[in-house]
């Protein structure tokens, strides 16, 4: 089986516009769709890569912005263009975040790689997806890259709802014995990482980091508890969850997590951080 068919298999059954419509999985993407909305101005130009059924790209052509997408699985492709409306300024082709040679450099204020990141298991094909994310952006454009965290899964997943065997992950050398750091391959479906994974890849890269924040923080931990919420009380975790998702003592809890980095101009060749 070729790497990528497991994604394929994955995602031509699975119904990720539920995942995001839950009053808990809204969680991630009202978070990102706050960022989004920090940066981009009239007139912007957006590519998402790894576009999915197209909930952001959907999101932002209805606000009236131009949208390219790109998107690897048939199915998704389809269900995109279905919840198309007509007067949507977007449009959708079938590719792979590691390889845009079919868009110019330098074409689009916002870049969002909201979900290549997570089947990506070698350093060189995150590489790839990121140079190439960035190669699209114009100089002082925005990108956005998402991440699986290892840490939110293991306590949601493992320690919490017994889904996975945590033994076992052990066992078979999914999970170091020691620190606890994750390592997938394909058959895997998900990459997950920590936040030095993504500060080590970033390193050396003609960017400028501007946030790092847990997208969806305790969300996935807490679904029962935040799908039980009436609207005034769900507002107000909302609220607490903005003040608190770049605190660095409770990133790392998260099941997933953006990068928000600049573009540098060419003058600027390493990687600053704002913060």
């Amino acid at each position: 089986m070729k790497p990528n068919q497991y994604l394929i298999d994955f995602y031509s059954h699975y119904d990720e516009d539920s995942r995001l419509a839950s009053k808990h999985g809204s969680v991630e993407f009202l978070t990102t769709m706050r960022y989004i909305e920090k940066y981009i101005k009239p007139g912007h130009k957006i590519l998402e890569v790894g576009a999915g059924t197209g909930r952001y790209s959907h999101a932002l052509a209805q606000q009236g912005y131009a949208v390219d997408a790109v998107e690897l699985v048939e199915h998704n492709i389809e269900i995109f263009q279905r919840n198309t409306l007509e007067n949507e300024r977007v449009r959708v082709f079938q590719g792979s975040a590691l390889d845009l040679s079919a868009f110019p450099d330098n074409q689009y204020d916002i870049t969002l790689l909201l979900g290549p990141m997570y089947h990506l298991y070698t350093k060189a094909d995150k590489e790839q997806a990121l140079r190439e994310a960035i190669r699209v952006t114009r100089q002082d454009g925005i990108i956005f890259a998402a991440y699986v965290i290892s840490d939110g899964c293991l306590l949601d997943e493992g320690f919490h709802r017994r889904n996975i065997s945590i033994a076992e992950y052990l066992e078979k050398g999914l999970l170091d014995a020691e620190t606890f750091a994750a390592k997938s391959q394909p058959k895997d479906l998900f990459e997950l990482v920590r936040k030095e994974d993504i500060d080590e890849l970033m390193d050396g890269l003609p960017v400028t980091r501007l946030h790092y924040a847990a997208s969806d923080g305790f969300a996935l931990f807490l679904r029962e508890a935040i799908d039980a919420m009436d609207p005034e009380i769900f507002q107000l975790y909302l609220k607490y969850h903005f003040a608190v998702c770049e605190r660095a003592d409770l990133i790392g809890a998260t099941s997933h997590a953006v990068d928000i980095f600049r573009k540098n101009r060419k003058d600027v060749l390493c990687t600053r951080n704002e913060n």
